[in-house]
């Protein structure tokens, strides 16, 4: 087990093991729920959205790990090196919900084009997870990106996290609170966790992530709505 351990630690196949073998795990926990065929799409969506994150921190020179899946709570990359400033944090940050929108149009195409009800639930979940994520509130995506515009905009999130937890209360928006708590009290001490110079970008820089992160969140409220009506029977297919 050693000598093979050694093996692939030289042939640097530990973090795609590490990724696959997650996945694999992911896949055989929501199978025994949902079946087979749902639980690999789903978590390939997730596995789309995640690399985004990951290409986007190596394009701009950041190392970082590969995709790790824990079942029920969904996957992460590990920043092994903080972003520069805040237009790198949030150019990463944007980055997975864009891939997994992609990944999610993909399937919501292939679903009108197949009539596969199938097809559709894994487009709807890929929506909803993605606007999900957009949530303004640090450490989801959404809070990693307004950051860029003000880190106080994390308080719009928080009523944002608590009215889901009313609506359907779960073990992971408790463990999504208590992640964002440090986050939200550092903006009461200052502008964020960051030193001021982290979040000094131009104001052309704040407008335009502004104006994709309004764009993708719009978009997402939009096809999430409205394949839930497909779902439900409210519209045709």
């Amino acid at each position: 087990m050693k000598v093979l351990f050694l093996l692939l630690k030289a042939l640097k196949l530990g973090p795609v093991l590490t990724t696959s073998g997650t996945m694999l795990l992911s896949m055989l926990t929501y199978s025994l729920l949902f079946g087979w065929r749902y639980s690999v799409g789903f978590v390939l969506l997730i596995f789309f959205h995640e690399m985004g994150h990951f290409l986007a921190a190596r394009q701009r020179g950041l190392k970082v790990g590969a995709p790790t899946f824990i079942p029920f709570v969904g996957a992460w990359i590990q920043m092994k090196e903080i972003p520069h400033d805040v237009e790198t944090e949030a150019y990463v940050g944007i980055a997975g919900p864009v891939a997994g929108t992609i990944a999610s149009v993909l399937c919501y195409a292939l679903a009108r084009e197949q009539q596969s009800g199938l097809l559709m639930a894994l487009a709807y979940a890929g929506f909803m997870i993605n606007l999900f994520n957009l949530i303004p509130l640090s450490p989801l995506d959404g809070g990693r990106i307004t950051a860029i515009l003000s880190p106080k905009i994390w308080w719009l999130g928080a009523p944002a996290l608590l009215g889901l937890f009313l609506l359907n209360p779960s073990p992971m928006l408790i463990l999504i609170a208590i992640l964002a708590l440090p986050h939200l009290l550092a903006t009461l001490r200052g502008e964020g966790a960051m030193p001021a110079r982290y979040y000094d970008v131009p104001m052309r820089t704040r407008i335009h992530y502004g104006l994709w992160y309004l764009g993708l969140t719009a978009y997402l409220a939009i096809m999430t709505h409205d394949v839930h009506r497909i779902l439900t029977g409210d519209v045709p297919t």
